[in-house]
């Protein structure tokens, strides 16, 4: 959901002193859509190298406005707002936030202009030199001729040599005036897209105007339920700002909700702006998530003399966190295993200079990958579940994939098959080994485009002739698999079990009903079609409930005011598992005890309808897809009914029969038409 510009007319305002009582937010972008939002411009230097990255470095969300360093560049370049109606004021705040990622540590000034004659003169505001990699936050007040114009120009300015920085990245701008009493709400806490299972809803506030803040009453609202209200013991200083956390989580299922957030009164009243005391975001609830392997991406050369630090600094890393990443190097130009797939590749990320690396699809630059920054990306949800095995006959690969989505989602499927360790190409850096070097894409270097499901597996499977590449030995093979979207961002990545003849296929047909005879949910599913498991590992709700069982069937209690989620992974020798499957259900207020009776459903598995019979008449049947979702629903004049599975896709359903005198029944129903 793109967040547009909005600008309030001072036309509003008084053109007195009293003006200073009504707050006005002037400018607000966060740089959300994949383009520069409208009315925002370039000048001076460097104008191709602006561009909107699918980051969140600079602590807002993604995605920000990113100058790069190339191609090289001396002298100035500014990002440009639109321009702003000042009449009558005399003053403003100008905020922003950004992320420098540095290039070995370079000195580098970046800071504000304005201009009330459309950019012909600059008039500079602020300045400062950054020259540590990180995130900072600059809040400046404005007050210079400028003041007061009908159309006044903002500009954030990078002025130097633009070889002496990677990234420099550019997010949450605002242009607003200063109260005596103003609280406002900047952000939401939920991300974009979260589990199911990790929902509190907070905000962050902060504080405008010059009276502290003590308390604050507030609720949020996820669209069709009732509000949540909460009172807040606070001590907001002015120009300062405090993250709030509502203590009761909000009840959904997965999917796109509204979330809501109010200011309902700030120290016990109103205070004097009240355009900034509610926000709306749109936030999508993933049904669970995986376990996250960090995806690391190297573009190095053997004839590259400062790829060696960076490349030593990788390995280090990698050895300090064992089993936390998967690992892909791409040769560039200059390297004798440089090919057709890295070429790609580097076109890919724009790449024009090495050393470089990408953590999880986020440009990472030269210098070395702090162990912060990667502890946090392998502590970020996963949205993907990856499983995937090789075996290798004669030179000839056989790569088979499982990806288990948790969200609905347009992304890529990427796999490259790598030699572990490679000598054959050293060059004159001084290099003498080299890892995770990439041999070939599979299928190619476009990787595999895919519309995903939440729930339903995609199963790839490719064979290539490794005769052509530069595979080395054929016993150090390895295969790595990663998720992208087109933003960029990696949703999870992991490596194949190697040599593996089997192949660790998940379970099929899994469904979550509910049994109302013992107030208990159930889960059930089938063997895989394929494939000789030992047993099943099933969680329930993110939790470890029951390891390795030979049954195809497990209940358990329902929590009430949940969306109980219950995934089933297959367990194969030597430790092989399979992705997860999963299936989730509602449940408000825990499943009421009914007295124990059966109704058929017939035939099963169908294909054109089914007969359902029930010992007293039927109200209504609610047929349920394997994450929960409703699909329909059917009414009856007694205590037979014929559905048609015309309008059903082949899968497993679940058919909630409710009679007239209370009693529930669940049957599992395959269609396969």
């Amino acid at each position: 959901m793109r967040r547009k510009v909005f600008f309030i007319a001072f036309a509003l305002l008084l053109a007195t002193a009293a003006q200073a009582q009504q707050r006005a937010v002037l400018l607000h972008e966060t740089f959300d859509g994949l383009e520069m939002p409208e009315g925002w411009t370039l000048s001076g230097l460097g104008l191709n190298q602006w561009s909107v990255s699918g980051t969140a470095l600079s602590g807002g969300f993604a995605n920000e406005m990113t100058l790069t360093w190339s191609p090289q560049f001396n002298g100035t370049s500014r990002l440009v707002t639109p321009p702003v109606d000042l009449t009558g004021v005399g003053s403003v705040m100008f905020s922003f936030k950004h992320f420098l990622d540095s290039y070995h540590g370079h000195s580098n000034p970046i800071g504000i202009a304005t201009s009330s004659d459309g950019g012909n003169t600059w008039n500079e505001v602020w300045r400062q030199n950054y020259g540590a990699t990180g995130a900072y936050q600059v809040r400046v007040e404005v007050q210079n001729a400028d003041m007061g114009q009908p159309s006044v120009l903002f500009c954030i300015f990078f002025t130097g040599d633009s070889s002496k920085i990677n990234n420099w990245y550019f997010d949450d701008v605002e242009v607003y005036t200063v109260e005596n009493f103003d609280l406002g709400i900047t952000s939401l806490t939920l991300p974009a897209l979260i589990p199911i299972d990790a929902k509190k809803v907070g905000m962050k506030v902060f504080n405008y105007g010059q009276t502290p803040i003590t308390s604050i009453e507030a609720q949020y609202e996820i669209a069709g339920q009732m509000p949540v209200t909460e009172t807040f013991a606070v001590n907001i200083a002015s120009e300062e700002t405090e993250t709030l956390e509502f203590a009761k989580p909000a009840v959904v299922e997965p999917g796109n909700h509204d979330v809501t957030v109010r200011l309902l009164s700030v120290n016990g009243g109103n205070d004097q702006f009240s355009g900034n005391d509610m926000l709306t975001k749109t936030v999508t609830f993933a049904i669970g998530s995986a376990e996250r392997k960090a995806m690391i991406e190297n573009f190095s050369s053997s004839t590259c003399g400062p790829c060696v630090e960076t490349n030593i600094h990788l390995q280090e890393l990698c050895a300090r966190y064992p089993d936390m990443w998967t690992f892909s190097k791409f040769s560039t130009i200059g390297d004798a295993y440089y090919n057709q797939d890295c070429s790609a590749r580097s076109n890919y990320y724009h790449i024009v200079a090495v050393p470089q690396h990408y953590l999880d699809g986020e440009n990472r630059g030269y210098d070395p990958i702090a162990d912060s920054i990667f502890l946090e990306h392998c502590n970020r949800y996963a949205y993907m579940d990856i499983r995937g095995s090789f075996v290798i006959d004669g030179t000839t690969i056989t790569v088979k994939a499982d990806i288990m989505p948790y969200i609905d989602e347009e992304a890529t499927v990427y796999i490259t098959v790598n030699e572990k360790m490679t000598t054959g190409n050293v060059g004159y850096n001084g290099e003498r080994e080299f890892y995770h070097v990439v041999m070939k894409s599979l299928p190619s270097s476009n990787g595999t485009p895919l519309t995903f499901t939440a729930g339903e597996n995609q199963y790839l499977e490719y064979e290539f002739n490794l005769s052509s590449t530069h595979v080395e030995e054929y016993d150090d093979l390895e295969v790595a698999i990663w998720v992208q979207k087109n933003t960029k961002e990696i949703l999870n990545s992991r490596y194949a079990y190697e040599y593996s003849e089997v192949h660790p296929y998940p379970v099929e047909n899994l469904v979550l009903f509910e049994e109302a005879r013992d107030r208990m949910l159930r889960a059930s599913w089938d063997a895989p079609s394929q494939g000789s498991p030992l047993g099943y590992n099933v969680y329930v709700n993110g939790e470890l409930a029951l390891e390795n069982t030979t049954e195809l069937t497990y209940a358990f209690p329902a929590e009430a005011d949940k969306y109980n989620v219950v995934e089933v992974q297959a367990v194969y020798p030597d430790g092989l598992t399979s992705v997860k499957r999963v299936a989730g259900l509602m449940n408000y207020d825990a499943v009421t005890e009914q007295e124990a009776y059966s109704c058929r459903v017939y035939p099963n598995p169908a294909n054109t309808q089914v007969r359902i019979e029930a010992e007293s008449d039927i109200n209504v049947v609610k047929v349920y897809d394997v994450l929960g979702n409703l699909v329909q629903t059917f009414s009856a004049n007694g205590n037979a009914l014929n559905v048609s599975l015309s309008r059903f896709s082949n899968g497993v359903y679940l058919f909630n029969v409710m009679e007239s005198n209370g009693k529930v029944s669940c049957q599992r129903v395959v269609v396969t038409h």
